[in-house]
């Protein structure tokens, strides 16, 4: 009992890192499958297309897939139509920047795996007439023809590329530097984010701890609500007597609480409902000035990231 709840608290304070590993995972199998299966190079003048296609399509649709499965793409777009896009661009493009980076970890992957792979990039480059004229340099049409077939017959690959690198080759080449390129700027953006935090280590953490529990007692008292709501009105259908009072918060309670918070090392809120209460209904507004630099809602990810060892 006491390993099973060693497992589950493990699971609990990484699973930011388990949940993008297990996509990662889920997303090499899926490119091993196509690749494997599904993938039959033509071995003609269609290859460019074809190889193109199942290297990039599954790609493009796991990052629209990224921003659908996204909660905070939908915490985004509700009602920003109806909101001054002047005030809020700013806090809106961070946030879209996470969402993107988040989006992004399976179609990434999907992009390693299949350039390391090297059959889509192969069979794309075999019908690029620009690849085609670099490795058959004063060889004639018969090379070039040779290079189209290299997918469907490796042999005629030992025969084209002796003195450059072959078809496969270059797509590891291009693979790892994909790899390293986005290790690269997953680190430096860390660092520079970090660097220009107002709090402290600490305060960052406790931060974070408390956006977690005031999610989880705010979901919990929305059931409650929506359930006492729906008991009365029911109630008072079947019943058919006049509804009890019952209070609830206003459009404009809901909209100011639904607003994208930065923290202002001015004012100790630690979210938007934290401005709220402290600010009195109806003028929560005024913490949505100053100089606010650090977006709130960056905090779980983060330190979620960090007690995984990132």
């Amino acid at each position: 009992m006491d390993k099973l709840r060693g497992v589950l608290d493990f699971c609990i304070h990484h699973q930011t890192v388990l949940s993008y590993s297990f996509v990662s995972l889920l997303t090499a199998a899926s490119e091993h499958i196509f690749s494997s299966v599904v993938f039959k190079c033509p071995c003609d003048s269609g290859n460019m297309l074809y190889g193109s296609i199942f290297l990039i399509v599954p790609a493009f649709i796991l990052f629209l897939l990224g921003y659908v499965v996204n909660p905070k793409t939908w915490h985004l777009l509700t009602g920003v139509c109806s909101l001054d896009k002047r005030a809020i661009c700013a806090r809106y493009c961070q946030t879209l920047v996470l969402v993107t980076a988040s989006a992004s970890v399976a179609p990434v992957t999907w992009l390693a795996v299949a350039l390391l792979g090297a059959s889509f990039y192969e069979c794309a480059a075999s019908g690029n007439s620009l690849i085609k004229s670099i490795m058959c340099k004063d060889k004639g049409q018969q090379c070039q023809d040779l290079v189209a077939k290299i997918p469907c017959n490796p042999k005629f690959s030992e025969e084209v590329s002796k003195e450059a690198l072959s078809l496969q080759a270059q797509s590891q080449l291009i693979g790892w530097l994909l790899i390293v390129v986005i290790m690269a700027i997953a680190l430096i953006s860390t660092c520079v984010k970090r660097c220009r935090s107002p709090v402290s280590y600490l305060q960052h953490k406790f931060q974070a701890t408390y956006l977690k529990k005031e999610e989880e007692v705010f979901e919990r008292k929305v059931q409650e609500h929506a359930t006492r709501l729906a008991e009365r009105n029911v109630d008072d259908f079947f019943g058919g007597t006049d509804p009890a009072s019952f209070t609830t918060p206003s459009n404009t309670d809901w909209q100011n609480i639904s607003l994208l918070y930065t923290f202002d090392p001015q004012k100790q809120y630690y979210s938007m409902l934290h401005a709220y209460v402290n600010e009195r209904r109806g003028s929560s507004n005024r913490v949505m000035q100053g100089d606010q630099n650090l977006l709130v809602s960056e905090l779980v990810d983060e330190t979620s990231a960090r007690e995984s060892g990132f």
